[in-house]
């Protein structure tokens, strides 16, 4: 068996120790920091090119590479626009040394899947591209090196190749084009009005891309593609780092600077403003009421310990005012049902601070209000020394799990940080220092220096104010009212302090009488044991040195949702949601927050169609805090108030009316009543069978669901020391008492199965739905019977069969046609209740958007690619391609925590698990084995005619959505083409966005970063 050798148990109480004896450093605040990074090799070649090189171990065998280029959308000229983002996409076409997509071939061969979002991105400032590539053979990083290479200076620009991705460009421009796109674009042109970034979107203008010659594109990339603009990042699992140093230099260092010196980039001012800009949008598609308040200042350089100390008391400014806003959030009558607030650098001279708030619909000027005050209740007040004691944890509990897994940071993550320290100059000073100096000066940090920092949320300071609403309701002079409204407020300081909840000292008031253990056993060939305790509870733990920091588990029990009557079903199916926002463990989340302040423990439940569950994730040290949490879970009883109801229906309401304005939805409903029936299960929720809930009802049943600790297996898996944990394990989990009576008992073998039938023809269907602009999705569904006798072998072939279905479709529509961005391929067997007998019934579904006037001849490309598979089969190329991916993603899943726990909690759910599950996981793992061996070409076009229907245009359903246009729109559009012959024109709309629809981390990677 492909099994990763650990190590023994070493004390993670002596790891813990070492942050706790970490030495604390003599420090003043004028003190530089480190300006070349630390712990890695870096330097610059004689040609201006940037290197980072540096080794580590995670994931094994495995290389984080970049090209950094501080090239970006604002450097375009009006005839480039979107051209920075065209360049990107070339890159991977063709090159002078690869042409027709090789470098695709060449990363998925090697098992570095290819697609939408993972290989490179384009923003405002700069593009980088990535590869994370195997290096289990010398010459695989020598090859992925000169790829980037290629990048550099090779990319082809032929009137053949930018064709080809033309399609692939405007269909991601199109993607872009829904309610989320139009509010993010809208607000990103207001933020930065007066300045070129608001006129330089990364994807560019539809008409630009369409009409682009070869010789603009050749000319911007040969313009601004210099070494001396780049920096090549190389991470990974290295025998040394000057090694790969010299590939750097052999494949970059022959690279000439050329004879022109490259010209200087330039800085873009942002002009600021002293009075606040307004913006009321309205967006009939859009996700709900939001608000967004945003104010601009510039970039800050981080030089001296100073600078890091500011950085900290910024940071925890913000953890304490989103402690406030959740709390606000949980109160009665609510002003918003959800407020954060962040820093973000959003291009290279500005920062923002930028708060956000859903609400209800008509709500925005009441969330707008409460936010304000809040901060200025921050600039009156200040914070209190508990809160800022809470946010001093919470700080150092984080820190101080990055210290313990130092030596075992990701690959990605350390790129990601040399990049920063190529684009922005952000110091890198390694981890053991970043916790000396957190460790030195977090403890002195006061609360006046972190309440200052609400002085940056001031309306004078380049502020923006937004507001997003589906309907007409507030407008610009209302929020300027309210901004009137709070500044007098506190210019009389007529805003009171805030006022603390109490706060419990402990999470189990009475700890329980420890249970015992009345089994054991070892399964050594998978490092597994498993106890059953005295109160029935079957517990399972796996040890792993994999992160020094985590000890992750999940419970499970047979019987959920598909017991139900029909009758019942929508009130239990929200017991989940109304029980979380009451708490589950016995206290308000707003009160749990606190009290797990400085702790990494955090435990969540599910109720699915047949089974429950809770699952946890902290730090081995704080297991007996997430241990005290299960026990809550089981012991403490949900009892419904009338405000935290209130709360979660409108909420719900909210979510629900969302939907209904989105065109997405009558999609996704369509096509479950076509594949699944019209089954109460797979229906959505409608308002007014909201108003039919019971939350008496919902929340008895949540309290069933977790209440008898017999029915329930519990895997462990991590840093788990079992001489410190088994006692914490008996006391809390053998602790929970077990009922007189079963509770929601039931056989996995006699659980009642969800009603759903795939058609038994074929079903091509168009939905049209009302748009602001023109999408088109489309969905084709094959069923798939997997057999009782052949199934472990068909569940891997069916993974196989799916990526090679979505490599071939892509290759097709994408490569040879160039129509669309991506697609994706999925595979449904969820409906299948966990019987250990009779078939298993799902589909196979394969997703893709494009432009609405050929998404029928599309489908019909998919379809004749699919039948070609399964009459000719596939190449020794494309099952070796598979196979390569496959067992990459095996290969890194084997090193994670995550992989290993649902490994285990597989093979307790198989149908081959008849009580022993070292001989499950075995069968499992033979089946895997048995298929990757005998994967061939005439294996998989067997397995293509056996899985899915013979031939495949046999019995399908396809749901195509598409714009429904008006008949006023038709007459306008002819009118414009009679009088003028223009083309479609893409209006911006400038108004706000918010939290439902703008998340911060969207800002430098959503529309400011393109990933293609």
């Amino acid at each position: 068996m492909d099994l990763l050798p650990s190590e023994a148990p070493s004390s993670v109480g002596m790891r813990r120790q070492g942050f706790r004896s970490l030495k604390l450093v003599s420090l003043t605040m004028d003190e530089p920091l480190a300006e070349k990074p630390v712990g890695v090799d870096y330097g610059v070649l004689d040609n201006g090119l940037t290197y980072y090189v540096r080794c580590n171990h995670k994931p094994r065998m495995r290389a984080a590479l970049a090209l950094a280029v501080k090239v970006g959308s604002v450097l375009e000229n009006e005839d480039e626009r979107g051209v920075a983002h065209i360049v990107e996409h070339l890159a991977f076409s063709a090159t002078k040394k690869y042409s027709n997509h090789d470098i695709i071939k060449f990363l998925e061969s090697i098992g570095a899947e290819f697609g939408a979002c993972q290989n490179a991105l384009t923003s405002s400032d700069e593009t980088i591209y990535e590869l994370l590539v195997p290096v289990d053979k010398p010459e695989l990083l020598s090859h992925a090196i000169s790829v980037l290479a290629e990048f550099s200076s090779e990319v082809r620009v032929s009137a053949e190749d930018l064709e080809k991705e033309r399609g692939a460009v405007l269909e991601e421009y199109r993607g872009g084009r829904n309610a989320t796109g139009r509010m993010q674009d809208a607000h990103w042109i207001l933020m930065f009005e007066g300045s070129k970034y608001a006129e330089r979107l990364p994807i560019g203008l539809e008409k630009v891309i369409r009409t682009v010659t070869p010789e603009i594109v050749k000319q911007f990339y040969q313009k601004w593609y210099h070494l001396s603009n780049m920096a090549v990042v190389a991470v990974g699992d290295f025998p040394d780092s000057q090694s790969v140093v010299e590939l750097i230099k052999f494949h970059f260092g022959q690279k000439l600077c050329g004879s022109v010196p490259p010209p200087d980039i330039p800085n873009f001012p942002i002009p600021s403003h002293n009075e606040p800009r307004y913006s009321c949008l309205v967006e009939s598609e859009a996700a709900g009421s939001a608000v967004m308040v945003s104010c601009k200042m510039p970039v800050d350089e981080m030089q001296t310990v100073k600078d890091y100390r500011d950085s900290l008391a910024e940071a925890m400014f913000h953890c304490a005012l989103n402690q406030r806003f959740f709390k606000i959030s949980r109160r009665k009558d609510p002003p918003y049902f959800s407020c954060s607030s962040a820093a973000d650098a959003l291009v290279r001279p500005v920062k923002a601070y930028i708060m956000t708030s859903s609400c209800r619909e008509r709500g925005t000027v009441a969330a707008l209000e409460a936010m304000l005050i809040e901060v200025a209740r921050v600039r009156l007040h200040g914070f209190s020394e508990r809160e800022i004691s809470i946010v001093r944890a919470l700080m150092m509990s984080e820190i101080e799990s990055a210290y313990l897994e130092r030596d075992q940071m990701q690959s990605t993550s350390l790129r990601d940080e040399y990049l920063q320290h190529f684009f922005r100059k952000e110091p890198v000073v390694g981890v053991e220092y970043e916790a000396q100096l957190q460790k030195t000066l977090l403890p002195h940090i006061s609360t006046a220096e972190v309440s200052k920092f609400a002085a940056n949320f001031c309306t004078t300071c380049s502020c923006v104010i937004k507001i997003v609403e589906p309907r007409v309701g507030a407008t610009l002079d209302d929020l300027r009212a309210v901004v009137l409204k709070v500044n007098t407020l506190e210019e009389e300081r007529k805003i009171p302090p805030w006022d603390d909840e109490h706060i419990p000292e402990e999470i189990v008031a009475e700890k329980p009488n420890p249970g015992s253990i009345i089994n054991q056993k070892e399964f050594s060939s998978i490092g597994v044991t498993e106890l059953l305790l005295s109160n029935g509870m079957k517990v399972c733990y796996k040890y792993t040195d994999f992160l020094d920091d985590q000890v992750i588990f999940t419970g499970f029990s047979y019987g959920g949702l598909s017991e139900l009557p029909e009758d019942e079903y929508i009130s239990c199916s929200m017991g989940s949601t109304i029980s979380g926002e009451i708490g589950i463990f016995g206290y308000k989340p707003s009160v749990l927050m606190d009290m797990l302040a400085g702790k990494r423990a955090e435990v969540s439940t599910k109720v699915g169609a047949y089974m429950r569950t809770f699952s946890g994730d902290c730090s081995p040290t704080d297991l007996e805090t997430a241990l005290q949490l299960v026990y809550q879970l089981f012991t403490r009883k949900v009892v419904p108030g009338e405000e935290e109801v209130k709360i979660v229906m409108q909420m719900t309401e909210e979510a629900i009316r969302a939907q209904e304005r989105d065109p997405y939805t009558a999609f996704t409903n369509r096509l479950r009543e076509i594949n699944y029936g019209n089954s109460y299960f797979f229906r959505p929720i409608r308002i007014s069978e909201l108003k039919k809930v019971n939350p008496i009802r919902a929340c008895e049943y949540f309290n069933d669901c977790f209440k008898d600790p017999s029915t329930f297996t519990v895997v462990i898996v991590g840093k788990f020391d079992p001489t410190i944990s088994i006692p914490l394990v008996l006391q809390y989990l053998g602790g929970v008492p077990r009922p007189s009576e079963p509770v929601l008992k039931f056989n996995r073998d006699d659980l009642k199965g969800l009603p759903f039938k795939f058609p038994a023809k074929i079903v091509r269907e168009v939905v049209h739905s009302p748009m602001v602009e023109a999408q088109c999705f489309v969905q084709l569904a094959f069923p798939v019977v997997l057999k009782s006798i052949s199934m472990m072998e068909e569940i891997h072939c069916v993974g196989f069969l799916s990526k090679l279905l979505e490599t071939k479709i892509m290759q097709v529509l994408r490569f040879k046609h160039g129509q669309i961005y991506s697609v994706n391929v999925t595979v449904f067997l969820g409906g299948n209740k966990p019987s250990r007998t009779g078939d298993v019934r799902g589909d196979i579904s394969v997703y893709f958007s494009c432009d609405p006037d050929i998404s029928s001849k599309l489908v019909d490309l998919a379809l004749e690619e699919i039948l070609y598979l399964q009459n000719q089969g596939p190449s020794e190329q494309d099952i070796s391609t598979v196979l390569e991916i496959e067992q990459r993603a095996h290969e890194n899943g084997l090193q994670e925590n995550y992989y290993w726990l649902d490994r285990i909690l597989r093979s307790y759910q198989s149908r081959a698990y008849l009580g022993d599950v070292c001989e499950s996981f075995e069968i499992q793992d033979e089946g895997r084995t048995k298929v990757r061996k005998t994967l061939t070409p005439s294996t998989m076009k067997l397995a293509l005619q056996k899985i899915l229907p013979f031939p495949s245009k046999k019995q399908y359903t396809v749901v195509i959505l598409m714009p429904q246009i008006s008949c006023l729109k038709v007459l306008k559009s002819l009118l414009l083409l009679s009088s003028n012959g223009f083309g479609r024109d893409v209006k911006i709309l400038a108004g706000a966005a918010g939290a439902l629809v703008l998340a911060i981390s969207l800002w430098r990677y959503s529309r400011s970063a393109l990933k293609s």
